[in-house]
């Protein structure tokens, strides 16, 4: 994995508060009306952590899409847009989607211990071989599509 010690300066994706409370205090994950599209909220929930605190996503707010590099990622707050990621917190965000990936789009078996990876469409994508990055990197659509599956049924699996 990358170590990322630049400084983040990125651009501020626009939209209503994501983790919106209901009337009875918890939060709502109407995509369409918090600003993020399904796909957007499936990697918050994913990613879990600011890269630069290290905190909850949604605990100060609604996170803040940014770019780093080819990868889009999700900050805690703005105070972290000028501030530099923590290496720690990085390895901890890619260990966190690899795990909820857990099987190459490709291939369709698990990920071996230290994947191999590509970003697509500003995603990391992780995959069991490199003759799988070039398959992706052809028509990332349907592999991303799938990692979304992926990702639901590894959400759903953590709050049993």
């Amino acid at each position: 994995m990358k170590r990322i010690g630049l400084t983040v300066a990125m651009v501020l994706f626009l939209g209503n508060s994501y983790f919106a409370q209901g009337d009875d205090g918890h939060s709502k994950h109407d995509h369409a009306k918090q600003g993020f599209s399904k796909h957007d909220s499936l990697r918050v929930a994913v990613q879990g952590i600011c890269p630069v605190t290290g905190q909850k996503l949604g605990d100060h707010g609604q996170p803040i899409k940014v770019k780093v590099g080819q990868e889009d990622i999700f900050l805690c707050c703005k105070g972290c847009l000028s501030e530099k990621i923590n290496p720690k917190h990085w390895a901890t965000i890619h260990a966190n989607a690899a795990r909820a990936q857990g099987m190459c789009p490709v291939m369709k078996k698990q990920l071996p211990a230290n994947p191999k990876s590509v970003v697509v469409n500003g995603q990391t994508v992780y995959v069991c071989c490199p003759p799988c990055t070039k398959k992706i990197s052809a028509n990332p659509g349907p592999f991303l599509a799938t990692i979304d599956t992926y990702y639901e049924q590894a959400l759903k699996a953590k709050l049993r």
